[in-house]
């Protein structure tokens, strides 16, 4: 009996791997349970994948920055003062 069940549940992995579904396993909290299970609903909903996924790429995905420049020029500095006064220090008397 345990071999039939194993292969009903291989079998079922199979097709699904085939369709190209994973299984994705989380710890959240039980206040988020239902947040999650949405978000995956949503991710699944083939009228809700693309705007579900862009939205989700803008506000959580890390963007990966390559340099200095690339990050200054992804700031944001509308008004921003960028320039500074020019301080020579205290004067020391040698």
């Amino acid at each position: 009996m345990a071999t039939v069940r194993k292969t009903s549940v291989t079998t079922y992995r199979d097709r699904m791997k085939r369709q190209g579904l994973v299984r994705v396993e989380v710890q959240v909290r039980r206040e988020y349970a239902g947040l999650v299970r949405d978000v995956a609903s949503a991710l699944a909903d083939p009228a809700r994948e693309a705007e579900t996924r862009a939205l989700l790429r803008d506000r959580i995905a890390r963007h990966p920055v390559t340099g200095l420049k690339a990050l200054l020029a992804s700031a944001p500095l509308d008004g921003i003062e960028l320039d500074r006064p020019r301080d020579m220090g205290r004067e020391i008397a040698l």
